[in-house]
């Protein structure tokens, strides 16, 4: 199995603190945000390689930090050859980039390298090897539905298949938000060439290809416990700084 970190965004609503510095190398504690998913990755003996994808502007940040990182796992970098806002690829074009950069035949677990939670990925990835082939994502239940308009809003179904998916939706149907945590087997890795070819494709929040997905083929989700933060502004940033400070 391989692992696709996630980390090629520029992250404007941060700014000025990541101007210059990518939001994953931001420090939450004594740690980077990116290491507490490496953490997570290391722990795996299902996985091979980690792929971190980033882009022009912050992969020699990338190249410093991954000279030290306390892994016994490969991680291999992948520049995704954007330098500006104005020209990336968008978190699911990073991930069709990696997959042929790599030629990715293996299965994969992707994780968005500002994705912070408690607990670790063996029950994710036991549930996911146990789908019988079908892709997974990582589930997190929020405490009301209007924190929902954040995010991408996920309905499951008594075997905890997706039925229905929202990517920031007005009215949410569900407090079940979907984490940036994906598992794909190998027979579903390369599913991404169609979405991007077919017209309907967005390629900058995932959740547009879970919801594309889900229509084609089963599609679950796994739901995590404790907490998680998706640190997308300062106030986040700054609450997980509190929180995993302790």
């Amino acid at each position: 199995m391989k692992a696709l970190v996630l980390a090629a965004g520029y992250a404007t609503r941060l700014y000025p603190l990541t101007k210059k510095y990518p939001k994953p190398l931001l420090k939450v504690g004594p740690k980077c945000i990116i290491d507490y998913a490496i953490e997570k990755l290391d722990s795996l003996d299902e996985i091979d390689e980690i792929i971190v994808i980033t882009n022009t502007k912050f992969v020699r940040r990338f190249r410093e930090w991954s000279a030290k990182a306390k892994t016994n796992k490969k991680i291999s970098l992948v520049d995704d050859l954007s330098k500006t806002l104005s020209d990336r690829r968008g978190a699911i074009g990073d991930m069709s980039f990696a997959i042929n950069k790599k030629r990715i035949k293996d299965d994969l677990l992707v994780i968005g390298g500002d994705n912070l939670f408690d607990g670790g990925l063996r029950g994710f990835v036991k549930f996911a090897k146990a789908s019988k082939g079908s892709p997974v994502l990582g589930v997190y239940r929020l405490k009301s539905k209007k924190e929902g308009k954040k995010y991408g809003i996920v309905a499951l179904d008594k075997s905890k298949r997706v039925i229905d998916f929202q990517e920031k939706p007005q009215n949410p149907k569900s407090k079940l938000a979907a984490m940036c945590l994906y598992y794909f087997p190998r027979q579903r890795v390369k599913l991404i060439k169609s979405y991007l070819s077919s017209k309907s494709s967005k390629t900058d929040a995932t959740g547009f290809y879970i919801d594309w997905l889900r229509k084609k083929i089963k599609v679950y989700g796994f739901v995590f416990k404790g907490r998680w933060y998706d640190i997308g502004d300062l106030k986040f940033l700054n609450e997980a700084k509190r929180k995993f400070s302790n």
